[in-house]
C-alpha cells in the first residue's frame, strides 16, 4: 500500500527537493506551505520530474491550520505515515542586539513548529502503530556557532525533543524519529537570513563588529566547503524514510560529520544512546 507523507516548508529549496524525491519513490506527497501564492516553483519542479504532488496550506505557527491540514489528509487517505518537519528560518545576530520578539519568532518557527506538527500527527500514527517523523535540524543543532546562538538554541531543542520522543514513543508505538543535520545548503535559506539581517539593522558599530566582520569574512571559504545542493540533502531524507531501521540522527555530508565528530564519534546514529536511555528509565 502506498505510503502517505506530509512535508512542511515546501515553497523553496530543500522542501521542494524532498517533496519531489519522495513522490518519485512512489509515496503520496502532501506538500505544504504557509503562503500558497508561492507554490509555482514546486509545481514546476513536480512537472519537470513527472510526479504528482498535492499542495496544501499549513502554517507551522498556527495550530488550527496544522490540525485542519492533517485532518483533511487523514480523511482523504485514511492514514498518515510520514511527517517531514522541514519548515524553518535562520537568524544571525548576537543576543544583546536581538529583540525579544525576534528571539521568540526564531524559537517558534524552528522548534514550536516541529512540536505543533508532531502533536497533530501522533494520534493517527499511534492508532496505526506505525509512522516516521523526520525533523530537519542542522549541524547547528549539535555545535554552537558564532552569532547563530538563537538559531542554534532552537535546533538544539529539536535535537533534544527528537531524542526524547525516540526513547519511549518509538519502542511503544512503532513510530520512528530521525533528525537530519545538514551543513550549508545552496538554497534561498542563506539569502533570506542575510536579507533579514540587513532589514533589522545590519552590521552595527559596536564591540561585536570586528568579530562579526571576521565571521562574515571567512564565510565564503566555509560555505564553499560545507554547501550541498538541496537534492543531495533530500537524498539523505529519502534514504531515512526508506530505511526499515532508520537512525535517530544523521549528518548529510563529510563536512558535517567532521564538524560534529567530537560530539558524535562514539554514537554517530544515536541508536546506542537510545538503548541506554530506554534501559535506564524504562
Amino acid at each position: 500500500m502506498q505510503k502517505v507523507a506530509l512535508i512542511t516548508g515546501t515553497s523553496t529549496g530543500l522542501g521542494i527537493s524532498i517533496a519531489v524525491q519522495l513522490a518519485a519513490n512512489d509515496i503520496k506527497v502532501f506538500a505544504t506551505m504557509r503562503n500558497l501564492e508561492k507554490k509555482a516553483k514546486l509545481e514546476e519542479a513536480a512537472k519537470a520530474a513527472g510526479v504528482a504532488i498535492e499542495i496544501k496550506q499549513l502554517d507551522v505557527q498556527d495550530s488550527s491550520s496544522i490540525e485542519r491540514c492533517v485532518s483533511d489528509i487523514v480523511e482523504q487517505e485514511g492514514k498518515l505515515d510520514i511527517l517531514v518537519n522541514n519548515a524553518g528560518a535562520g537568524f544571525v545576530r548576537t543576543t544583546e542586539q536581538a529583540t525579544e520578539e525576534e528571539i521568540q519568532w526564531v524559537m517558534d518557527v524552528n522548534f514550536m513548529g516541529v512540536v505543533r506538527c508532531t502533536k497533530a500527527v501522533l494520534p493517527y500514527m499511534r492508532q496505526a502503530r506505525q509512522g516516521h517523523i523526520v525533523n530537519v535540524s542542522s549541524v547547528g543543532g549539535l555545535v554552537g556557532q558564532p552569532f547563530n546562538e538563537i538559531y542554534c538554541a532552537a535546533k538544539f531543542a529539536v535535537e533534544g525533543y527528537t531524542e526524547s520522543m525516540a526513547s519511549y514513543v518509538q519502542p511503544s508505538f512503532n513510530i520512528n524519529f530521525t533528525v537530519v543535520e545538514p551543513g550549508g545548503i545552496k538554497t534561498e535559506f542563506v539569502n533570506n537570513v542575510l536579507t533579514h539581517f540587513q532589514k533589522t539593522g545590519g552590521m552595527r558599530d559596536d564591540e561585536y563588529r570586528p568579530i562579526l566582520e571576521k565571521y562574515i569574512g571567512g564565510s565564503q571559504t566555509r560555505l564553499a566547503d560545507a554547501f550541498q545542493t538541496a537534492d543531495q540533502v533530500a537524498e539523505v531524507v529519502v534514504a531515512c524514510v526508506n530505511n526499515p531501521h532508520p537512525p535517530i540522527r544523521t549528518r548529510t555530508s563529510e563536512w558535517s560529520n567532521a564538524l560534529c565528530e567530537l560530539k558524535t564519534q562514539a554514537d554517530p546514529t544515536g541508536k546506542l544512546l537510545q538503548e541506554k536511555v530506554i534501559d535506564t528509565f524504562l
